[in-house]
């Protein structure tokens, strides 16, 4: 049936078909070889591919050669003879060849596409595995992307390029080829994801584009972090530093069976140094040491991966330049769908930084270790489970624990409990107060008087990952110091009563309770002694003393219940009581003028002093304390003022003296520019040397109808309505004219008011006086009380801040009266402390006084600031401040106010 060639009428299709053949086979392995080489396919199979295309080709050439050859018609027999076959036998072997040509040729295109797939799905499982977001594009359309990107985006193949990415940022990508940039997407549901991204064109010719994408949010997180952790406060005493270090770049490649790079992407270049030219084909071991190499250590990593199906390890590697990593690493081998094993992925982030931040963390706890053996306190870190798992040999000195290590929560109180005084409470309340401290949240503190006569002080101090640090400190010298001037701070050093600022806070939780209850009243008493002012100007000082401390008695002796009273200063006291009814306020105010107006015997001498007393009611007249207190000096004024009623109740009509003072107020916005106001100075000296060290600046009025208007009567006026601003304004500009002109480089002192304090404007307003007036700033002192300071306390001592970085120094005045805070004189560094001269005054005759400026001056020399006593009067009193170490003094015995006349300097030692 093959005989066709033996037909003439076919010679000339039989020829037409030869030449059909060759061209079709010719084609198929053209294309074949073409397939390879685009899909990447080895040079070893494109090679046989291409001469069993070479021999099927020859042997059709060969065949038709023949055909053409031979004479028209010719049969069979003639093509063979033609074809140079010397048997029909030959030509049909060699047909039988051609066939099987072209089925070997079928079978081994067929096992090329084969592979060719599975190299796709082992790169589509590589990209995969990857953290970076990775699609190829044509004409704005995705064809394909990996799971990394499904899982950012939600998009999938065939969706639109510019539903992630904006036009613009596509530009970008496209103006710079196959370099990062850090660029913003967009996910379908709105979310904008920050991502580092490079684009690589496939093919120019046809718009193909692949981008890889890498999401940034968790790096920018883990940043945050690190740069958090890098910047505690590694010198704090209560808790550990710990360093937070992560990893933002990979190399991700795969190896061969053999270990030989097979692929490498930008995260391994950028890491290694390697081209991808330079490193695929090499054996992967290029990147350990000699001695790793030598060791075996590559082989063993790919069989122990192969054995257990990982490997994750850590080391040393090394990239093209020689410098050495700290890389952590994993490595995975990969497997085709048949189960065949085809190669390793490899994942490898340089963690050098990790390993130097915890060498420097492990030098951190060392060091801290060295400083937790050295300091004062006592050490306690508690883990979550209430147990002791660290304490320094301080804490073990101060509670006399030989081993601390372990004991629990109840353990440890109960160490406490053994040696703390528990008079006003049981074992178990102290307990209680320990453990409600440490679940508390924020952490809090304990004063704890021990049975042999220290005091302690126990910090709370919880920590983030659990648990709490404790600290334990004998306090007994500070705290018997803090108590003492905390006491001066809040009673009069002379009777030993409640002062102001005890009064006002105990009122103020008085106010708040009758506002709770209904049908209650709170009755406060304003109260000046009468013929006081007699009896110090007729019997001295020290009897009118004497007499304040015996009615100071005498008042508290006569107080019940909820009743309190206080001194606010000179034969100025206050009382207040809740009541219900009137005959309650009756017999308290009858009882308090019982205790005042009895005849007492001081020093060998008879005396009587008497009361005028004003009472003003809570709800009835006023409010708030402030106006409480005002209405009930008005009332008391008022009974001064009478010669039969030594008690008045509060009445509106006694507002028209506030008129009087709102008049005063409206002279007062117009004295500077009226010329109504001048300047006096008193002189300050070394207490020590005599030498005239500075002087105060003290302001005066002269009204032109009320004349010579007390400093104590208009400048609270003043600070009340606002006009300090400009006055002090003035006050600070003409004194700082007049000492800019001055021979002597002397300081001046002026006071600041606190509303010039928490004017926003003064620190600009004093820079351009300062600069105005030329004065050199280390010549100006600031003089603030520590009332001005204490209502805002956090921005006064930021005005103040900037008033030092002015070079103007600040002085805390009046201290040991009002709050005198130890921790004020903490929380900012006074240039200077002025001694408030109602000690001075007291001091030849009350101990308490001398033991105060002892312990004032005592205090100045550990802060290192100089001390100023004021209202020296005596040489007595200088001499005192002598030898108690006072750094300097002011007061009439050293010189009065006035105009300023520069004296010669004069020795202030006798």
């Amino acid at each position: 049936m093959f005989d066709v060639f033996a037909l003439p009428a076919n010679t000339y299709n039989i020829r037409l078909l030869c030449l059909v053949v060759i061209l079709c086979v010719g084609a198929g392995v053209i294309r074949l070889l073409v397939r390879r080489k685009a899909y990447g396919g080895h040079g070893g199979r494109s090679a046989r591919a291409g001469i069993l295309g070479g021999l099927v080709i020859a042997t059709g050439l060969w065949i038709a050669l023949a055909a053409a050859l031979a004479p028209a018609g010719a049969s069979l027999s003639a093509l063979r003879r033609a074809g140079g076959w010397a048997t029909d036998g030959t030509f049909w072997l060699t047909a039988a060849a051609l066939v099987g040509l072209l089925a070997l040729g079928v079978a081994t295109l067929t096992r090329s596409r084969r592979r060719d797939a599975g190299e796709a799905r082992r790169l589509k499982d590589l990209a995969d595995l990857t953290i970076e977001g990775l699609l190829t594009s044509r004409n704005g359309r995705i064809l394909t992307c990996n799971a990394r990107f499904h899982q950012m985006t939600g998009l999938r193949e065939g969706a639109a390029l510019e539903a992630v990415l904006a036009p613009a940022s596509l530009a970008e990508l496209r103006a710079t080829p196959d370099a990062f940039r850090e660029i913003e997407i967009r996910t379908p549901g709105g979310e904008v994801i920050p991502v580092e991204a490079a684009l690589r064109v496939l093919d120019a010719r046809t718009g193909g584009e692949a981008i890889a994408l890498r999401d940034l949010r968790a790096q920018r997180r883990e940043q945050a972090d690190r740069e958090q952790s890098i910047h505690a406060r590694l010198e704090s005493e209560q808790r550990f530093r710990f360093l937070i270090q992560s990893v933002t770049d990979y190399a991700i490649y795969m190896l061969d069976p053999d270990g030989h790079v097979a692929n490498w992407n930008a995260g391994a270049e950028r890491n290694k140094g390697y081209t991808s030219t330079e490193i695929v084909g090499r054996h992967f071991s290029v990147f350990f040491s000699r001695e790793d190499r030598a060791d075996g250590l590559p082989a063993r990593m790919l069989d122990t991966a192969l054995r257990t199906g990982k490997v994750e390890t850590s080391g040393w590697r090394y990239r093209k330049d020689g410098s050495r990593f700290w890389a952590s690493v994993l490595l995975e081998p990969i497997f085709d769908d048949s189960g065949r094993h085809i190669g390793f992925a490899k994942v490898t982030h340089d963690n050098t930084r990790e390993l130097e931040d915890a060498e420097a963390l492990r030098l951190i706890q060392h060091k801290l270790a060295l400083a937790l053996e050295n300091l004062s306190q006592g050490i306690a870190l508690f883990d979550e489970e209430e147990r002791l798992v660290l304490g320094n040999a301080r804490l073990s000195e101060i509670l006399d624990l030989p081993d601390p290590h372990g004991l629990s929560l109840d353990d440890f109180t109960a160490s406490i409990a053994e040696k703390v005084d528990l008079a006003s409470g049981s074992l178990d309340g102290l307990h209680k107060r320990h453990r409600g401290l440490w679940h508390g949240g924020a952490g809090a503190e304990l004063l704890l008087d021990l049975t042999d006569g220290r005091t302690i002080m126990v910090i709370h101090r919880p920590v983030r990952e659990g648990g709490w640090v404790t600290t334990v400190e004998d306090v007994s010298a500070r705290t018997r110091s803090e108590r003492q001037i905390t006491h001066m701070a809040r009673h009069d050093a002379l009777t030993g009563l409640p002062n102001r600022t005890s009064f006002k806070e105990t009122i103020e939780w008085a106010l708040d309770a009758v506002r709770d209850h209904a049908g209650q009243r709170l009755a406060v008493l304003a109260i000046d002694l009468d013929r006081f002012k007699e009896i110090n100007d007729h019997m001295g000082h020290a009897i009118g003393d004497q007499v304040l401390a015996a009615l100071a008695r005498r008042l508290e002796g006569a107080l019940r219940g909820n009743e309190f009273v206080a001194r606010f200063g000179g034969d100025e006291f206050a009382a207040f009581k809740t009541i219900t009814s009137e005959e309650e306020l009756e017999d308290f105010q009858k009882r308090l003028l019982r205790a005042i107006c009895a005849d007492m015997s001081v020093g060998g001498n008879e005396v009587s002093v008497g009361a005028s007393v004003g009472i003003a009611l809570f709800p009835d007249d006023a409010n708030t304390y402030d106006k409480l207190m005002a209405n009930a000096d008005l009332a008391m004024y008022r009974a001064k003022s009478s010669l039969e009623e030594k008690v008045c109740r509060y009445e509106s009509r006694m507002d028209e003296a506030s008129r009087d003072r709102q008049a005063m107020a409206r002279d007062l916005w117009r004295a500077a520019e009226r010329g109504e106001l001048y300047l006096h100075h008193q002189i300050q000296k070394s207490v020590s040397t005599g030498k005239t060290t500075g002087y105060e600046v003290l302001l005066r009025w002269m009204h032109p109808e009320r004349g010579l208007v007390a400093p104590i009567d208009f400048i609270p006026l003043a600070e009340e309505c606002g006009a300090i601003i400009p006055i002090g304004d003035w006050v600070l500009r003409t004194a700082c004219q007049q000492a800019a002109g001055w021979r002597d480089k002397i300081r001046i002192a002026v006071n600041l008011s606190p509303v010039q304090l928490n004017n926003p404007r003064f620190v600009s307003q004093l820079e351009d006086i300062l600069n105005e007036t030329g004065i050199d700033p280390d010549r100006l002192e600031l003089e603030v009380t520590e009332s001005a300071i204490i209502p805002d306390k956090e921005r006064a001592l930021h005005m103040l801040t900037q008033v030092k970085a002015l070079g103007v120094t600040v002085a805390i005045d009046d201290f040991g009266t009002g709050y005198s805070s130890l921790d004020t004189l903490r929380s900012f560094p006074f240039d200077k402390i002025k001694l408030d001269r109602s000690f001075i005054r007291e001091v030849e005759t009350s101990p308490q006084s001398k033991a105060i400026i002892r312990a004032i001056l005592a205090l100045g020399r550990s802060l290192e600031v100089p001390v100023l006593a004021e209202g020296v009067e005596t040489p007595a009193q200088l001499s005192l401040l002598q030898s108690e170490g006072c750094d300097e003094a002011q007061g009439y015995f050293l010189g009065r106010p006035g105009v300023l006349s520069l004296p010669e300097d004069a020795s202030l030692v006798a």
